[in-house]
């Protein structure tokens, strides 16, 4: 697979779980509050929560495009290029809600601090964000720099597979919400 196709792969991935997630902040004021029995989250705090993580990441990614931009000066991107490889499958277990132990720092907590329409807009923002840094790098710049990203043990990433990343824990938490609606409607139901 070519960097062409990757970046096009990465690109629609992230679009469509942006999508997904979108599509909740209209449901029914009820589902969108009520808090599953285990004492997890509510959707509206979930999709807090997926706004603060972004908001983190999209610090680092940032300056992970700074720094591949810088690099391209520094390294040849024809030879890196060739020995490149996107490593889809290591990513993907980040979306499967469940499928590790995952501690996520104090600071990505949903505190209510913004109302539901705000974080709507701070995550249509966020995927801006994200296509813009695609096109940026549009060429392959984005392999030219990587950073640790200690979830699951992924170890060294670049800026495209930071940006997977990101749009994976969106999927993760999407399960979450769905597991919280299928809660929601049998409770509804007694």
């Amino acid at each position: 697979m070519n960097i062409a196709d990757i970046i096009s792969e990465v690109r629609n991935f992230v679009s469509e779980s942006f999508e997904k997630i979108d599509v909740w902040f209209d449901r029914e004021r009820e589902l969108l509050q009520y808090k599953p029995e285990n004492g997890g989250w509510s959707i509206e705090e979930i999709l807090e929560h997926i706004g603060l993580t972004n908001h983190f990441l999209l610090i680092l990614i940032d300056k992970g495009k700074n720094k591949a931009l810088t690099n391209v000066a520094k390294l040849n991107i024809e030879e890196e290029l060739k020995k490149y490889i996107f490593h889809r499958d290591k990513l993907a277990q980040v979306g499967f809600y469940g499928s590790f132990n995952w501690v996520r720092p104090e600071h990505m907590e949903p505190k209510g601090e913004k109302t539901l329409m705000e974080v709507r807009q701070q995550l249509k923002e966020q995927l801006n964000q994200c296509l813009l840094y695609l096109e940026v790098l549009k060429n392959g710049e984005g392999i030219l720099y990587k950073t640790t990203m200690s979830v699951n043990g992924l170890g060294k990433i670049d800026v495209y597979e930071y940006i997977y990343f990101l749009a994976q824990h969106g999927q993760r938490h999407l399960t979450q919400m769905a597991n919280n609606e299928a809660e929601f409607r049998k409770q509804a139901k007694k």
